[in-house]
């Protein structure tokens, strides 16, 4: 007696198929998973390149701002001359670079983003945060504490706007700093041509 062939309607998966299959989606998978990862980091490091960008703004507009002492000017004399300067240091915030974490500022006066007056830290540059963030932020005059490594670091002279951050809590941290430099023949303020980025994704 003789049985009838299968036909391919009725003929299944080998083997050897299958695991071609799963072989591919998890190569797919992987590079999904890789991608997002990817991106999520990014948006996350785009948040200290904007905060960045802001402080040194504000350190270029402070910058341009004629500053000048409060005085009490007799009648019939003049006050000293206003001049160009840059603002004072502020102060770090948050204190300690957030670990895989985000940091809510706090908005009381005095406190975080609210220190400072007219000649120095967050007041006088004008730079306010109230959302979340991922990194700590700083401004210095005169120095470079944030990127150290900067080939474009301040000495004298100049400012240095920038973030930290440990987006995996590995205790690697990323940093991110743009400075500025007062040309003592002109008296101008020159800002670098962009961001300096170490360790991005860290």
């Amino acid at each position: 007696m003789t049985h009838p062939r299968p036909t391919a309607d009725h003929r299944g998966f080998t083997m050897i198929e299958l695991m071609i299959t799963i072989t591919i989606i998890g190569v797919l998978a992987a590079l999904a998973i890789y991608g997002v990862g990817r991106y999520l980091a990014s948006s996350k490091s785009a948040e200290a390149k904007t905060g960045v960008g802001a402080i040194s703004r504000g350190a270029q507009a402070a910058f341009e701002r004629e500053m000048a002492a409060a005085q009490g000017v007799t009648e019939g004399s003049t006050s000293s001359a206003s001049s160009h300067r840059l603002c004072g240091t502020a102060v770090l915030v948050p204190l300690a670079v957030p670990k895989a974490k985000k940091y809510q500022p706090s908005t009381k006066d005095g406190e975080d983003y609210s220190t400072g007056d007219s000649q120095s830290g967050w007041k006088c540059l004008k730079f306010y945060q109230s959302e979340p963030t991922y990194y700590q932020y700083g401004y210095a005059m005169d120095g470079s504490p944030m990127a150290p490594d900067n080939p474009a670091k301040c000495a004298t002279a100049c400012y240095e706007a920038g973030a930290r951050g440990d987006l995996n809590a590995n205790g690697i941290e990323s940093q991110f700093a743009r400075t500025g430099h007062i040309n003592a023949a002109t008296g101008r303020l020159k800002a670098s041509t962009q961001i300096y980025v170490e360790r991005e994704f860290e």
